[in-house]
C-alpha cells in the first residue's frame, strides 16, 4: 500500500515536519476501534484496518454486507500450495479494497504447538518452514491488490490461556529457529506492511515494549521499515512502550499514548 493509495502526495518526510506535535502524536492511536485518524492539512485520510485472516470482515457487521469465507488457515496450510495462497489472498485483498478497507489484520503466523490451541485453526501449522512459505504467499497476494497485510502476532503467542499475560521463556536459538522465522519471512521476502506486537512477554519483557525484539531484531537486523501496531488494548506503558519500537496503540482514542506522548 502506497503513500498514495491514502491520499499523500510529495516527500513524507517534508509533509510531517508541516505537522505540530500534537498532530504527529493523534496519528500514533487510533480515532476508534477499526479506523486511523487522518489529517486533512497533508491530504492523509483515514486508514480503514479489519480482520481477518479467513475473510475480510469490512467494518459493518450486517447481513447486507456480507464477505467470502476463505478454508481456515490452517486448511491453507495444509494446501503445500503457496501458488494458490497467492491467488486466494489476492482475492481477500481486492474484496478488502471493495469494502473500502486499507489494511487486513493478517495472517497469523504463530506456530501451533499443540492441538488444543483455541486458536490453531487460525495458524498454517506446527512447521515454522511451511508457516514461512505459506505466509510469504499470503502476504504477497493480499498486498499485490494493493491492501497492507499484518503478520501477527509478534511473537510467541502461541497459547490462548493466558495469552494477555504470560511469559514464554526460549532460548535464543529455539526463538529463532522456530518463532520468529516466519516473520523474518514475511519482511524479507515479501515486505509486509505491518507487524503486530503480541499482548504476552518473552524472556521478561511484553511484546510492545520489548526492545530487543522489536528495535534490535525487527527494525535492527531486518532493517523493517513498515509500522509495528499494538494487538488490542495490548499496550500497558507509554515510556517503554514507545521507545521500545512501537508506532501504533490500538485501538483509540483513549489510551496510554496520546497527550501522555507530548
Amino acid at each position: 500500500m502506497s503513500s498514495a493509495a491514502v491520499g499523500v502526495t510529495g516527500d513524507e518526510s517534508v509533509l510531517v515536519a508541516r505537522l505540530s506535535l500534537e498532530e504527529k502524536v493523534r496519528l500514533l492511536t487510533g480515532a476508534n476501534s477499526w479506523v486511523l485518524h487522518g489529517e486533512p492539512a497533508i491530504g492523509l485520510r483515514p486508514i480503514v484496518m479489519s480482520d481477518g485472516p479467513a475473510g475480510v470482515r469490512g467494518i459493518r457487521y450486517d447481513a447486507t454486507n456480507p464477505s467470502t469465507s476463505l478454508p481456515c488457515p490452517v486448511a491453507l496450510g495444509a494446501t503445500w500450495d503457496p501458488e494458490l495462497i497467492e491467488e486466494l489472498t489476492t482475492a481477500l485483498g481486492r474484496e478488502a479494497r471493495s469494502k473500502g478497507v486499507d489494511v487486513v489484520l493478517g495472517p497469523t503466523i504463530n506456530i501451533v504447538r499443540t492441538p488444543l490451541s483455541g486458536r490453531g485453526f487460525e495458524c498454517f501449522s506446527e512447521d515454522p518452514l511451511l508457516t514461512s512459505r505459506i505466509a510469504v504467499a499470503y502476504v504477497r497476494g493480499v498486498q499485490k491488490a494493493g491492501v497492507g497485510a499484518t503478520a501477527k502476532h509478534y511473537v510467541a503467542n502461541d497459547s490462548e490461556t493466558e495469552r494477555r499475560t504470560y511469559d514464554a521463556r526460549i532460548s535464543e536459538g529455539v526463538l529463532r529457529e522456530v518463532y520468529l522465522a516466519p516473520f523474518e519471512a514475511c519482511v524479507a521476502e515479501a515486505g509486509v506492511f505491518l507487524i503486530m506486537a503480541a499482548y504476552n512477554s518473552v524472556n521478561g519483557a511484553t511484546m510492545t515494549a520489548n526492545a530487543p525484539l522489536v528495535r534490535g531484531v525487527l527494525k535492527g537486523e531486518w532493517e523493517f521499515t513498515g509500522a509495528v501496531v499494538s494487538d488490542w488494548s495490548a499496550t500497558t506503558s507509554t515510556i517503554a512502550s514507545a521507545v521500545g519500537g512501537l508506532d501504533l496503540v490500538m485501538p483509540g482514542p483513549e489510551g496510554p499514548w496520546g497527550e501522555k506522548l507530548v
